[in-house]
């Protein structure tokens, strides 16, 4: 069965390339399941293919042979195409009806596995079920012990570094903080390392794309040599922010959280706010805005009427209902609120992703007055804390840039202002 699911995707995602190179968008859209339909119609597709790739990678050359998994009760197929400028992978992934229920052309990621090593860094593997994680310990010269900040990231299949384009915010913040007396470990995450594994599962949770591995790489930070065990962090950025307080909640030893760009609404609203915004910007027509905001509202209500425990089929923007539900219950800021645990909270004042108004602005109204809770927001600077384009769209990112100073100075004083705990 396995290897039928994987046959059958390797075959929708060569149709769909060869529909792409030929210009017939309709029938590259044939096998799509209904959240796909409603995010990518022919028209988009057209878009993506014929102008956005292009106008950052060139033209089209040749792909290479489909790569293929089999996890769950689906399949993930992998094919990297070369650009005039650059390489992508166009990954889709298939229901177990054979439908394409997600589909993404990424940049290659690459892996800290292989990243050069600053001075005082060393490679480490973070405990999964389903084997290591690498991941990178960068400790500062000097004697320790040192506090040591655990880097998680946001959605997507992140490398350690993060890498959005050219872009390594990560890494910039462990060399920024080891300058400044702070050790830190990032990893790269389980659904790049396990692609194929986590793809199609039907039973997948935001626990298994964050949580679990952050707890697992917090006991490994603690337990490294040099490292001062009662004064451990977590710093998330973006979703990584966003489940850093269940993560606190599961650990409340730790010494404090950092979080940037975290939502305080659901994904899924912050997701619709994101379809109007960046579709108006992008130029997208109002029917075609207005259809993508019906299906999340549609699924939001699907998510609602599930009652406890209950178990929803299909998928949803090519993550397994499973996933959303494990999200439907949680308040980021509620459990942030109820933890008394030290907060420093990041914001980019040109942030098109997490709102400064509705997100940032709902995180300073509900823990107000809190006086182990900081905020600090950074007018001009961007979702990544790098200077803003003027596009206001992912495009944005692919310019070379860095985490302000500004920024990675303000997390080293706050966190070395923080006693030690646990």
């Amino acid at each position: 069965m396995a290897h039928a699911a994987a046959d059958t995707c390797t075959t929708r995602s060569t149709d769909l390339l060869d529909a792409l190179r030929k210009g017939d968008f309709a029938a590259a859209t044939g096998h799509f399941d209904a959240s796909v339909k409603a995010a990518v119609d022919a028209q988009k597709l057209q878009a993506v293919w014929q102008h956005m790739l292009p106008a950052k990678f060139g033209a089209f050359d040749h792909a290479e042979a489909p790569r293929f998994g089999s996890p769950g009760n689906g399949a993930l197929v992998e094919t990297p195409l070369h650009f005039a400028r650059g390489q992508l992978v166009m990954r889709v992934a298939c229901n177990a009806g054979g439908e394409i229920a997600g589909l993404r052309f990424a940049p290659v990621s690459a892996s800290v596995s292989t990243a050069p090593l600053d001075d005082g860094a060393r490679r480490v593997d973070v405990p999964t079920p389903l084997g290591p994680l690498p991941g990178i310990l960068t400790v500062p010269p000097g004697q320790g012990p040192f506090p040591v900040a655990v880097l998680v990231a946001g959605s997507g299949p992140h490398d350690g570094d993060e890498t959005i384009g050219p872009n390594k915010p990560f890494r910039d913040i462990a060399r920024g903080l080891a300058a400044d007396g702070i050790a830190t470990l990032r990893y790269d995450k389980r659904t790049l390392t396990y692609a194929a594994q986590m793809a199609g599962r039907a039973d997948l949770t935001i626990d298994d794309e964050v949580t679990d591995d952050a707890q697992a790489a917090i006991r490994l930070a603690r337990a490294q040599p040099g490292i001062d065990p009662h004064r451990v962090f977590v710093l998330g950025h973006s979703l990584g922010a966003y489940m850093a307080p269940r993560i606190g909640q599961r650990d409340p030893s730790l010494a404090g959280l950092v979080l940037l760009a975290a939502p305080a609404r659901s994904l899924l609203d912050v997701q619709a706010q994101q379809v109007r915004d960046l579709g108006q910007r992008e130029g997208l027509s109002d029917e075609r805005i207005a259809r993508r905001e019906q299906a999340i509202a549609e699924e939001k209500q699907r998510l609602a009427l599930a009652g406890p425990g209950a178990a929803l089929a299909g998928t949803f923007g090519g993550a397994p209902q499973s996933y959303r539900l494990s999200l439907r219950d949680y308040d980021a800021v509620a459990v942030a609120k109820s933890s008394g645990m030290p907060m420093l909270l990041l914001q980019g004042g040109r942030d098109f992703q997490v709102s400064p108004e509705q997100d940032f602005a709902r995180w300073q109204t509900a823990l107000a007055g809190q006086k182990h809770v900081a905020f600090r927001r950074y007018d001009g600077l961007s979702h990544l804390f790098m200077p803003s384009g003027s596009s206001g769209t992912p495009a944005d990112y692919q310019a070379p840039a860095h985490v302000d100073g500004k920024v990675i100075q303000d997390i080293a004083n706050w966190i070395k202002a923080q006693p030690p705990r646990g």
